[in-house]
């Protein structure tokens, strides 16, 4: 099992990111997907998840700024983040959500806001 996350980088507040995840070892199309950060200090936190069906639920704190989608040809989950704050500077996983036995989980991208 695989979750490869991408994407991350240096960017200035206002600016956007693209984040990827390449995923791979299970069965991509049926699985929920999501993106979860974690500032230092802090604990992980979802930011989005995108179901089977394309559902789609975000935080609060990026609604109307990000964007998660899914291909599932490819087995790519993909988080377009818009608007970039310093408070969104965090590490990024891109993990399976499975509620009853414990997310699976790749290594996180580093986003930092900053100028």
């Amino acid at each position: 099992v695989q979750l490869q996350a991408s994407g991350g980088g240096l960017v200035q507040p206002g600016g956007s990111l693209r984040l990827s995840c390449a995923a791979s070892g299970f069965t991509f199309s049926s699985s929920v997907m999501g993106w979860y950060r974690q500032a230092p200090g802090k604990q992980r936190e979802l930011v989005a998840r995108i179901g089977n069906d394309g559902d789609r639920n975000y935080a609060d704190f990026v609604k109307g700024r990000f964007t998660i989608s899914r291909d599932n040809a490819k087995n790519m989950v993909y988080l377009q983040m818009n608007n970039l704050k310093p408070e969104d500077s965090a590490l990024y996983y891109c993990a399976r959500i499975l509620p009853l036995s414990g997310n699976w989980w790749g290594h996180g991208t580093l986003v930092t806001v900053s100028s």
